[in-house]
């Protein structure tokens, strides 16, 4: 009825992108011309800004911050932190390295402006050595190297940014996922990449004929891998839904924590119909987790009311419950501290 869509609208004013459309004409009604998105914001320092996305069907999107355009999107990803938990995080685990290569882009690049334009000048080299990979004729090598060199400088400082960033978030994850279960899982999250013990220029020098023969280029931090196990074995292989789910929403709620902690400002958290397939105790910890200091606006989304009456009885501080109907948002009951 509208309720993901409406989580999806605070992810894009966060992130200039949907979380579930790659296609920003995927988002403008199928009658209408353009869609239009605006967020009014209060900083924890009480700080007011107003936040504005609007854009025409096969036109450049435009946003806006307290009225003034931004000149490059990028500028604005981490002004406004925000983490988002779903059933799309399962593909973190089912889906390909990409998908957690993603998790850690979305997480270092919202407080760490230099590694989102490291990342986009390396992937501005890979794009351009990969099309001299798949000409018809033999690329020039020089060419090569160069893409390359531009490659290895970017990589050196990605590798160092991602390995700084798991070390850091393995105890917060750990942590968390301690309190939802109670300790009895034993889990684990690494950080792989071709750079641990290797030279990127050594290995792309070394596979250019066989990145020839490929399309594509085999060895880099595009490749870098997050292996998430539970009890020493692949999650994906070893763990049940519930499990997995316990290991995704502790992986997130890490995110969250890491992110306020180095930013300085609290995230949004939205929690889509996150607690299917978990059971009671668990939500009762989430709840728990979620409801206590530290954490702040929170937007839970859940299609069965008597849950989420049950979860609202168990959060002190205040709240607005809404019902969606065809993409309307109505209050019918509130708290007020």
């Amino acid at each position: 009825m509208g309720k993901t869509n409406l989580l999806d609208a605070v992810y894009y004013l966060s992130f200039c992108k949907s979380a579930l459309s790659p296609s920003d004409n995927g988002n403008i009604m199928h009658d209408a011309a353009f869609f239009m998105l605006q967020g009014a914001y209060t900083s924890d320092s009480g700080i007011d800004n107003e936040v504005s996305c609007g854009i025409k069907r096969g036109d450049k999107k435009l946003f806006r911050r307290n009225g003034k355009a931004y000149e490059r999107l990028s500028d604005h990803i981490g002004f406004i932190p925000l983490v988002m938990v779903s059933p799309a995080d399962n593909e973190l685990i089912a889906g390909g390295s990409e998908e957690r290569r993603r998790f850690m882009d979305v997480v270092i690049s919202q407080y760490d402006k230099e590694y989102l334009g490291a990342l986009i000048r390396y992937n501005k080299a890979l794009q351009q050595r990969n099309v001299l990979l798949r000409g018809e004729r033999e690329p020039d090598a020089d060419m090569v190297s160069l893409m390359e060199e531009m490659m290895v400088t970017e990589a050196l400082f990605i590798h160092e940014r991602r390995r700084q960033f798991t070390d850091e978030l393995v105890p917060i994850f750990t942590s968390f996922h301690n309190a939802i279960v109670g300790g009895d899982e034993d889990v684990s999250l690494r950080y792989r990449s071709h750079l641990d013990e290797n030279d990127l220029a050594a290995l792309l020098a070394a596979s250019r004929g066989d990145d020839r023969r490929l399309g594509y280029t085999s060895k880099g931090v595009h490749r870098d891998e997050l292996v998430m196990q539970l009890n020493g074995f692949p999650i994906r292989k070893e763990g049940s839904q519930g499990q997995n789910k316990s290991y995704l929403v502790s992986l997130k709620l890490a995110q969250f924590d890491f992110l306020r902690r180095k930013g300085g400002e609290t995230p949004i958290l939205l929690l889509d119909d996150i607690f299917d397939k978990l059971d009671g105790h668990r939500v009762e910890q989430i709840v728990s987790l979620v409801s206590g200091d530290g954490f702040g606006q929170i937007f839970i989304t859940d299609v069965n009311r008597e849950h989420i009456d049950g979860i609202l009885e168990r959060i002190n501080g205040e709240y607005r419950l809404f019902e969606v109907k065809k993409g309307e948002a109505v209050l019918v009951k509130s708290k007020e501290e």
